[in-house]
């Protein structure tokens, strides 16, 4: 069985407070892209819990460090699973906060339950990705979702942005999560990403922000040119998502965007 897991962008980023427990509760929109991987799982005949073989950008960690043989381990410690071979063909960059790992998690909890007919609905599904990752369990319904918590709490919105052209870049800078939150300043924002979303995406501009940026832009100025290089394209509305070091612009037009700023994807929206 084959999936195609999809990275997700952070429409606007509120970090609100931080929590007893160390972490941050959040507010933001998840966005589905189409940029995607792969990910095959099929039944093996080995004697092994599971064989492993990956493709395209280089993974740098072991098998059992990787998010989707987590996932398998998850499902485990409740269900009967045989022997199964896994390949993942890796296209989204890593860490980018394009949520590519959270989308290989959730794609292989979904193909396990398919392909052991294990019987598992969308709601359990749900609470198994979230021991995975905080954003894993979006890419179960995979459609855009108001986040709060960690970025574990879902709830339905309606973003529409057909017609437009993403235009995304992700530079050659690698942005540190923990490091992101450390410098971070929380704070509760004037007006709740939920409400601006209803903007018009030309309205968006200097009021739908990510919290991380000026924290991020200051230690890693590249990516602060990288936006205005996108405005200096046309782009309506341009903004980092996560916590970096990716950065996308929405156009109304199909950009052109020098490849030489790093890995370039455009799409048109639907």
């Amino acid at each position: 069985m084959i999936s195609f897991p999809n990275a997700k962008i952070n429409l606007g980023l509120s970090v609100v407070e931080k929590r007893r427990d160390n972490y941050h509760n959040i507010e933001t929109v998840f966005f589905p892209i189409g940029l995607k991987d792969v990910l095959e799982v099929v039944h093996s005949e080995g004697s092994e819990p599971y064989e492993w073989s990956s493709s395209g950008l280089e993974i740098d960690a072991p098998p059992e460090k990787n998010i989707c043989i987590k996932a398998l381990d998850v499902l485990k410690k409740d269900f009967s699973i045989g022997p199964v071979k896994v390949h993942l063909h890796k296209v989204i960059p890593f860490g980018a906060g394009l949520g590519g790992g959270s989308a290989d998690g959730a794609a292989m909890l979904m193909l396990l339950n398919d392909l052991f007919e294990l019987g598992i609905d969308k709601d359990e599904l749900k609470r198994y990705a979230v021991k995975l990752g905080a954003d894993c369990s979006f890419f179960i319904d995979n459609e855009s979702r108001f986040a709060t918590g960690i970025g574990d709490m879902l709830y339905p919105v309606e973003v529409n942005l057909s017609g437009y052209y993403l235009g995304l870049v992700v530079p050659p800078v690698h942005v540190s999560t923990p490091e992101a939150y450390r410098y971070v300043t929380p704070r509760v924002p004037d007006y709740r990403v939920n409400e601006l979303i209803n903007l018009p995406a030309e309205e968006w501009k200097g009021k739908l922000k990510n919290d991380f940026e000026d924290s991020v832009f200051k230690q890693y100025p590249e990516l602060k040119k990288l936006k205005y290089y996108l405005y200096d394209k046309g782009a309506v509305y341009a903004s980092m998502s996560g916590s970096g070091s990716s950065v996308f612009g929405i156009f109304r037009e199909k950009p052109e965007i020098d490849e030489t700023k790093g890995f370039v994807w455009i799409e048109k929206l639907k």
